[in-house]
């Protein structure tokens, strides 16, 4: 072969490997955005049970398209403690089964003339494009997305199988010469497919190569078996890396990944070797793309068939190989948030969605509980309470920043306008609960000011301070559970709280002028009780701005 005309199949060849690459990334994110209302259901079916966690697992890889996308989530997960080791090995067998979707797609090509990929590739590139342009609707867009990734998908096959054949057929070729090499050496051929997929980091990539030079007619039985073998293992290298830097729990759930796939290939491998000494021809004929689609998924689901009934017994095993028994319990607020804000989460959006709604509540949780003994310390004259409001600020104020800047990273991901506005609406959240957070610092500040000066509210104005505390303090309650629960009963309540507050406002800072000036209050608990109104006042203005914002997300969902 000349250096020109190895040039030329080397660039057709990468060309095509890009063009399936960026096809398969580009409709795996068509399928995530059409689907995010059904990625949330599938979060929450995340439970001690492990059989449907094998579901979740398959039918989430499927959807985007990438075990090892789901995995790395499956680490973050774990690292946040979102999910145990237990679940997180029910997900590890579901993801490589749901990854064997794309091999099945790659070898439609072999079962009839019409799924070549040469002869609908081009239309499904055509109508997603015409989609494209003429649709406004998003969801439409995102279907264009799927259709047209799809057909890149099929004409980066065409491609490398169309320059490698000429080359790949001719007799004594260098292809059929590697491929004898790598079948009749097991552990080479196991080494070589979790190299090339350590490489590109994906198993469905490195399959469809595979299953592309099996379409030219150049790959044995034995040699595909071990290839294939090799390529699960070569998956968890993703999962690996991703641990680096995570916790002991979360390194544990990689090592339950990687011994899955180590324990199938053992076992697979042994097998097929007998087989193959037993039946030396079957081992040196040729395999189809359809045949390695098939013990792709046999392998998969018979693994996971063997291994299920002793998914503790691989969280012991991993054990073996990182300690966590002398892990740290994690006290401090700030350190749990950036543990469940873990990025490699981001790497399905609409879950990253979800986990940051549930860490803005957690804010709002504390920030809630901050403004409880803020008022009793107000109400009570207790310094001691207000110094624990001034060191919790602190905390909110950690927190805005932590969410915030994971907010950033969200949006800054390919999301759905649902999740665009959600995104936008949280920033807002975030934003008022900090507020009321420095709220209830100032009514703090009023309770010290009380103690160091020795004031005590006369008995009508302690009632009447009592009475709106309670009901700004409720507004902010409702608020979120607004958004916690998107009930517009929640946000209706908050609006007529936030009515009764500001007319109380006005009501009771009307009686207190009268107290002042009939001589029953001094002027140093007329300031301090009116700063009180107006911080109380502000809570519920804030509170009533997140429930609206989530008014808006319900608005949108039924409008679109």
């Amino acid at each position: 072969m000349k250096t020109l005309e190895l040039l030329e199949v080397i660039f057709v060849f990468a060309g095509g490997l890009g063009m399936f690459l960026y096809g398969m990334n580009m409709m795996g994110d068509g399928l995530q955005k059409s689907a995010g209302n059904k990625l949330k259901r599938l979060l929450g079916y995340l439970t001690n049970n492990r059989f449907m966690a094998v579901i979740v697992g398959a039918l989430v890889t499927a959807i985007i398209q990438s075990s090892s996308a789901t995995t790395v989530m499956m680490v973050g997960f774990v690292n946040a403690g979102i999910m145990n080791l237990v679940q997180a090995t029910g997900v590890i067998m579901g993801a490589n089964i749901g990854t064997t979707v794309t091999a099945w797609l790659v070898s439609m090509g072999e079962w009839s003339t019409l799924l070549k990929p040469d002869f609908f590739a081009p239309l499904l590139i055509a109508v997603g494009v015409i989609l494209t342009l003429i649709c406004k609707n998003k969801k439409k867009k995102d279907i264009a997305d799927i259709i047209i990734g799809l057909g890149l998908l099929f004409i980066g096959l065409k491609f490398m199988s169309d320059v490698i054949k000429p080359y790949a057929q001719a007799e004594g070729s260098i292809f059929e010469s590697a491929f004898v090499v790598l079948g009749k050496n097991p552990v080479l051929g196991i080494l070589v497919g979790a190299i090339v997929t350590a490489i590109i980091q994906s198993s469905s990539a490195s399959v469809g190569i595979l299953q592309t030079l099996a379409m030219a007619g150049i790959v044995n039985w034995q040699s595909a078996i071990f290839i294939t073998l090799g390529q699960n293992i070569g998956t968890c290298i993703t999962a690996i890396l991703s641990g680096i830097g995570a916790s002991k729990t979360a390194k544990r759930a990689a090592i339950i990944h990687l011994s899955f796939n180590v324990i199938g290939a053992v076992i697979f491998g042994t097998v097929m070797f007998v087989v193959f000494r037993v039946q030396p021809s079957f081992a040196g004929s040729n395999i189809s793309s359809t045949q390695i689609s098939i013990f792709h998924t046999i392998f998969n689901l018979t693994n996971t068939i063997i291994l299920f009934p002793f998914a503790k017994g691989l969280v012991k095993l991993s054990g073996l190989f990182i300690d966590d028994s002398k892990v740290e319990v994690v006290t401090d607020e700030v350190q749990i948030t950036l543990r469940h804000l873990d990025e490699r989460i981001l790497e399905t959006p609409s879950f990253a969605v979800q986990n940051v709604i549930k860490e803005v509540l957690h804010m709002g949780e504390i920030t809630l509980n901050n403004t409880r003994v803020a008022i009793d310390a107000l109400l009570n004259n207790d310094e001691e309470k207000a110094k624990k409001v001034f060191e919790t600020e602190k905390v909110i104020d950690a927190h805005q920043k932590i969410i915030s800047e994971y907010l950033v990273k969200i949006n800054n991901l390919s999301l759905t306008d649902k999740h665009k506005k959600i995104v936008n609406n949280l920033f807002h959240a975030v934003s008022n609960i900090e507020r009321i957070g420095d709220h209830a610092d100032n009514l703090a500040e009023l309770a010290v000011e009380k103690v160091n000066n020795d004031i005590y509210l006369s008995d009508d104005a302690y009632d009447e301070l009592k009475e709106i505390c309670s009901i700004a303090q409720e507004s902010f309650e409702l608020a979120l559970k607004a958004r916690a629960t998107e009930n517009r009963d929640y946000i209706r309540k908050v609006a007529e709280k936030e009515k009764i507050v500001d007319r109380l406002k006005d009501e009771l800072r009307q009686k207190h002028i009268d107290r002042l000036s009939q001589g029953v209050c001094s002027s140093e608990n007329g300031v301090i009780f009116i700063d009180a109104l107006i911080n109380l006042e502000r809570i519920s203005d804030h509170s009533l701005n997140i429930a609206n914002f989530v008014g808006s997300e319900i608005s949108y969902n039924s409008n679109n």
